[in-house]
């Protein structure tokens, strides 16, 4: 069967991007990219009409006041794999780590490896943002036990917080492909120690943690902020990304009131990631 690709454009990406993703499966797409300008959605060309939905997408961002550029690709059916496996690059955060798929070749990679297969879910390790949690996970040194990584996606900064030496981690996610995906990942790289959740912030009630991940986008950050807080044990530390360098004097105004402050920053290209540790 052919498939239909819609390379979708979107300024500002968050929280849009994923926004987009949640009702694009309504309407019939079933797999997804990111990138660092939108997202790729794909869907069997038997369950989509291509125009209707390239209109209804136009008509979304309208309607939010976002911009979106819309292309649509036909995939035949005998060259899925081919475009897939061409789009889907290794990823190397510097010398520390390189996020592979089941089809490239794991000889000669540089330091830790991680083997996901994305399906639906975000994160693959091309947006900035998971480079840069990834990123810090090795430079925080010694993991505390107990990790969160809140918004998992496709799990990677879990998997890579058990190999770097964690053993009690929950990864959640709202999404619960994206859930099942961590799940699949996990295994995929012979991980044990993750626990994985469908569902939001009300799932941390009564537990704490020495690390706490958050890559998913300021508004959704600050609201969650506080059960952060509340989840964070006696000398831990809270990363945070998904958003814009632009947003991170926002986002310090609004931690100060619990009690935190910047203890380090990352910056890639337009995007951000700061450590957090209580005063």
């Amino acid at each position: 069967m052919d498939s239909i690709a819609l390379h979708i454009d979107i300024n500002p990406i968050q929280p849009w991007s994923e926004i987009a993703v949640t009702w694009l499966v309504e309407e019939g797409c079933n797999a997804f990219e990111e990138n660092t300008t939108g997202i790729v959605a794909y869907a069997d060309a038997s369950d989509i009409n291509q125009d209707e939905i390239i209109i209804k997408i136009e008509s979304w961002a309208k309607t939010n006041d976002i911009e979106v550029k819309v292309k649509s690709e036909l995939i035949p059916h005998q060259n899925w794999n081919a475009k897939w496996e061409s789009d889907f690059h290794p990823v190397e955060v510097d010398d520390l780590l390189t996020i592979i798929a089941p089809f490239h070749d794991k000889a000669n990679r540089k330091g830790m490896v991680v083997e996901i297969q994305p399906q639906m879910s975000f994160g693959t390790g091309h947006h900035q943002t998971t480079w840069m949690m990834s990123k810090a996970l090795f430079e925080l040194g010694e993991l505390l036990n107990s990790v969160l990584d809140m918004g998992a996606g496709t799990g990677i900064l879990a998997i890579v917080a058990e190999k770097l030496g964690a053993k009690n981690i929950l990864a959640i996610d709202i999404e619960e492909w994206s859930a099942e995906n961590t799940r699949e990942n996990a295994i995929r790289n012979q991980c044990s120690c993750i626990e994985t959740l469908h569902g939001d912030v009300d799932l941390l009630q009564d537990r704490e943690f020495g690390l706490i991940l958050a890559n998913i986008n300021k508004n959704v950050l600050k609201a969650q902020f506080e059960q952060y807080d509340k989840s964070l044990c006696a000398g831990g530390r809270i990363v945070l990304s998904g958003f814009f360098d632009t947003d991170v004097t926002d986002l310090l105004s609004h931690v100060e009131k619990f009690g935190f402050e910047l203890e380090k920053k990352w910056n890639k290209e337009t995007w951000a990631a700061i450590q957090l540790k209580r005063k």
